[in-house]
């Protein structure tokens, strides 16, 4: 990956993005995006959409959500201390002894979880996240109030780490880096001549309610729509691989198989990978994706929807990580077929 487009998407991941809070992240992703999209537009939701050849009857939707998993604030008590619930998929065991940013209403403020010493009995058995607590120091419900209140969101106070120059690890990289997969493929396709109209959206909500995908296609209404997301790398130990699949870092681009995934889609960017020489690996998706995928295909009269992933380890956890060449591969692939497309495509599954 060029040290450029590095930079940018280290820029991302430092930027605090939790669902409903995205504003900051997406007027960085506009600034980037803007110099080499015809139009940026934005909606109600907070989506920020790049479009290319606008005029194109074909529309090309591309969705990669910008929003992280996080903490909300749901108590204060007399001490000061800060009492929290989810924002999304939290896995309260990585919360332990973590640092957080707090963004409060009137400071950002870092605080710690914290966690009873092993010597005091330790953390025992399962806990959620009301077992838990974090402390910024303050010491009393008056002094920490001048800056935090009930709905303030925290996120983990983590930087990613580039890994042997190969893997970048850290937190929110679901599904940022689809927020920059999308931006850097409108990037590429900005040189071509296309025959349709690509609509770059930063997405908003994901990791709680996939309403940014909702208000993303219903005000498009592309003919087509893909969702640039992560999948679950099985490829460390005390996986079983023969529950949850053989998906790797390092081993391409990851295509959903399923009843939600429209099959002539599929077959665009299978035909696509190979012209490439490129493997791809595959994911079952047989009721839902779980993805705004889910939320596109159900817009308007229908929207046929595929899945792109990018292989993640450790799932929802404050060490995310991920491969650099699984994301230039997967940027190559889509700028690839899109590029290629006439606009006369039928995506029916019962026309030839």
């Amino acid at each position: 990956m060029e040290k450029q487009r590095q930079d940018f998407l280290l820029n991302l991941l430092t930027t605090p993005s939790p669902s409903s809070m995205e504003m900051d992240i997406q007027k960085k992703w506009i600034n980037e995006v803007q110099p080499f999209a015809d139009e940026i537009m934005t909606d109600n939701a907070g989506n920020a959409i790049g479009v290319l050849n606008k005029e194109a009857p074909f529309k090309i939707l591309l969705a990669g959500h910008c929003d992280e998993i996080a903490l909300i604030i749901n108590r204060i008590d007399t001490q000061g201390y800060l009492y929290i619930d989810k924002m999304g998929g939290i896995n309260p065991k990585a919360a332990i002894g973590m640092k957080v940013t707090v963004l409060g209403y009137g400071k950002t403020i870092t605080g710690v979880i914290g966690v009873n010493a092993q010597h005091h009995g330790g953390i025992k058995g399962d806990f959620d996240l009301e077992d838990v607590f974090i402390d910024c120091g303050a010491k009393s419900k008056e002094e920490i109030e001048q800056f935090v209140q009930i709905g303030d969101l925290a996120v983990y106070k983590r930087e990613p780490e580039v890994l042997m120059d190969r893997y970048i690890a850290g937190r929110g990289l679901d599904n940022r880096t689809g927020a920059f997969i999308v931006a850097e493929v409108l990037r590429r396709l900005s040189e071509k001549d296309l025959k349709v109209g690509v609509y770059a959206a930063s997405t908003v909500n994901e990791e709680t309610n996939m309403g940014g995908a909702y208000f993303a296609a219903a005000g498009i209404e592309p003919t087509m729509a893909i969702a640039c997301d992560v999948t679950f790398a099985t490829d460390y130990p005390s996986v079983n691989k023969q529950k949850h699949g053989d998906v790797q870092l390092d081993g391409g681009p990851v295509l959903a198989k399923g009843a939600p995934i429209n099959r002539k889609m599929n077959k665009l960017l299978e035909d696509t990978a190979k012209r490439l020489n490129m493997k791809v690996q595959y994911e079952l998706t047989p009721r839902m994706t779980g993805t705004d995928a889910d939320k596109m295909r159900v817009t308007g009269k229908g929207v046929p929807i595929s899945l792109v992933s990018l292989p993640l380890r450790y799932m929802h956890s404050p060490v995310e990580t991920v491969s650099m060449k699984d994301i230039d591969e997967e940027i190559e692939l889509l700028v690839e077929m899109i590029a290629s497309m006439t606009g006369e495509e039928s995506l029916n599954p019962l026309e030839d």
